[in-house]
C-alpha cells in the first residue's frame, strides 16, 4: 500500500496472520538499510508474521516510497516511522532496524520513548564515523548516481558478494535514487553518540554479524553499554546485512528476543488469558464453583497453562486454540473440545477451519474421534 506522511507517499507493507488479531496486539515495525528496501527482510517477515502483525516500509528516498531533495536527519526518517504508526492507527510497536534503520529505531526511542515497546539493533551503530568518509560518498552519488558506490559498498555488506540473495542487494543498490541515498548518507554523517546514550531504557537486543567490518562488534558493544539490560548476540559468519546472507540465525534472534519479553508464568497474566478465551462467564462461574478440593488445581492451571504457555510468542491465540481443538477430539476429551469449540468465538477461529482440523483428526486418529467431535461442533455452533 502507498500512504501519505506529510511530505511524502510511502510503500508500506503490513502482514499478519490470517486471524483478527487482538486489540492490544503490539506490531513489529521493520526498518531497513542505507540502499536497500523493505525486501531486506522477506526472510524473517515471512516466519513472524505467522504469529504478529508485521509491518515494513521503505525509507524515504529508498524503494518506491517519495524522495526529497537534501540532507536528510535521523530525527525526519524517525518522524517518518512515527507518521506511519499514526496512519495505521498504531500507537506502539517493537522496532527492528538494520544499519541506518537500526539508528532510525534509536531515534525514535529517544523522541516517542511511550511508542516503542522494545528494539532489536541489526549490524548498527550509535555513531559512523567519520564524517568525511560520508561526505565523499554523498559528492560521489549526487553526481554519478549509486553505481559510483557498488564496488566499494558491497563488500562491507556482505562476506561472499557471489551468493544470489548479495546480488540482490547489488541490484537495490544500484536502483536506489541518488538523491535518496544522499540524503540519508547525511542521516549517518551527523548522527551522534550522545543523543542516546542514558536516554534509551525499552527492552533491547543488539545483533551484529561477527564479519561485519562497515559496524563491527565493538560498536554493538557500545551500544549495548549505553542502553541498561540490553542483550548482545553475535551472529557467526554474518557480514554487515545478516537478514539475507544469515537469514535463518537473524529469523531466530527475532524470535528469542520476543521470547524473553513473555511474561513468566503467574496468576494474574493467565487468569487475562483464560478470561480472553475462554470468557468472562465461563472463568467466573468455575471460580464461583471452586472448592478445597480443586482450588489449588485451578490456580495451577491459571497460572502455568494459561498463563505460561497460552501467552508465548511462538504461536498466535488462534494457532493454540487450532491445537486444543486438534488435541481434544483425538483424545476424546469430548467437555473440553465442547468448551474450546465455544471458546472460537473469542480466537477467531472459523467453522470452515474446524471443518479441517477434524478432517485431520479423522485421518491421523480415527473416524469415530472425529465423528464424535463433529457431532459436538455442530450442535454448538447451532446454538449461534
Amino acid at each position: 500500500m502507498f500512504l501519505q506522511l506529510d511530505d511524502i507517499v510511502a510503500h508500506v507493507l503490513v502482514e499478519a496472520p490470517a486471524a483478527t488479531m487482538p486489540a492490544d496486539d503490539v506490531p513489529l515495525l521493520m526498518l531497513h538499510s542505507i540502499g536497500t528496501s523493505l525486501q531486506v527482510f522477506d526472510p524473517q517477515a515471512t516466519v513472524l508474521a505467522r504469529t504478529r502483525r508485521v509491518i515494513r516500509m521503505d525509507l524515504r528516498g529508498h524503494g518506491l516510497s517519495g524522495v526529497t531533495q537534501g540532507d536528510y536527519s535521523m530525527a525526519l526518517h524517525a518522524a517518518d516511522a512515527l507518521r506511519l504508526m499514526d496512519a495505521l492507527g498504531v500507537r506502539r510497536a517493537h522496532v527492528l532496524g538494520m544499519s541506518i534503520g537500526g539508528r532510525i529505531a534509536l531515534q525514535m526511542a529517544l523522541m516517542a520513548p511511550d511508542r516503542v515497546a522494545s528494539l532489536i539493533l541489526l549490524d548498527t551503530a550509535l555513531e559512523f564515523p567519520p564524517p568525511e568518509a560520508w561526505q565523499d560518498r554523498i559528492d560521489a552519488v549526487r553526481e554519478h548516481g549509486t553505481q559510483a558506490l557498488v564496488d566499494v559498498v558491497m563488500p562491507r555488506w556482505v562476506v561472499d558478494p557471489t551468493r544470489p540473495d548479495s546480488q540482490g542487494l547489488r541490484q537495490m543498490l544500484l536502483r536506489t535514487d541518488r538523491a535518496g541515498y544522499a540524503g540519508s548518507a547525511a542521516a549517518l554523517r551527523d548522527a551522534r553518540a550522545a543523543e542516546i546514550i542514558g536516554r534509551v531504557t525499552c527492552p533491547t537486543t543488539v545483533a551484529v554479524g561477527d564479519q561485519d567490518v562497515a559496524t563491527p562488534p565493538e560498536m554493538a558493544q557500545e551500544i549495548h553499554d549505553a542502553i541498561p539490560g540490553s542483550r548482545t548476540v553475535t551472529v557467526p559468519g554474518g557480514g554487515h546485512l545478516i537478514s539475507l546472507e544469515c537469514a535463518d540465525a537473524t529469523t531466530a534472534l527475532i524470535q528469542d528476543h520476543f521470547a524473553a519479553l513473555a511474561p513468566l508464568p503467574s496468576h494474574a497474566a493467565g487468569l487475562a488469558m483464560r478470561r480472553a478465551v475462554l470468557g468472562e462467564a465461563h472463568v467466573a462461574r468455575a471460580q464461583a464453583n471452586a472448592t478445597p478440593l480443586d482450588s489449588a488445581f485451578q490456580d495451577w492451571i491459571t497460572a502455568n497453562v494459561w498463563g505460561g504457555i497460552w501467552t508465548r510468542p511462538g504461536l498466535s491465540r488462534h494457532a493454540r486454540s487450532l491445537l486444543t481443538l486438534a488435541m481434544m477430539a483425538a483424545l476424546g476429551r469430548h467437555e473440553e473440545f465442547e468448551l474450546h469449540v465455544r471458546a472460537t468465538r473469542n480466537t477467531g477461529v472459523t467453522p470452515e477451519e474446524i471443518a479441517e482440523v477434524l478432517l485431520q483428526v479423522g485421518a491421523y486418529a480415527g473416524v469415530p474421534a472425529a465423528n464424535s467431535a463433529l457431532k459436538i461442533a455442530k450442535a454448538v455452533l447451532q446454538e449461534g
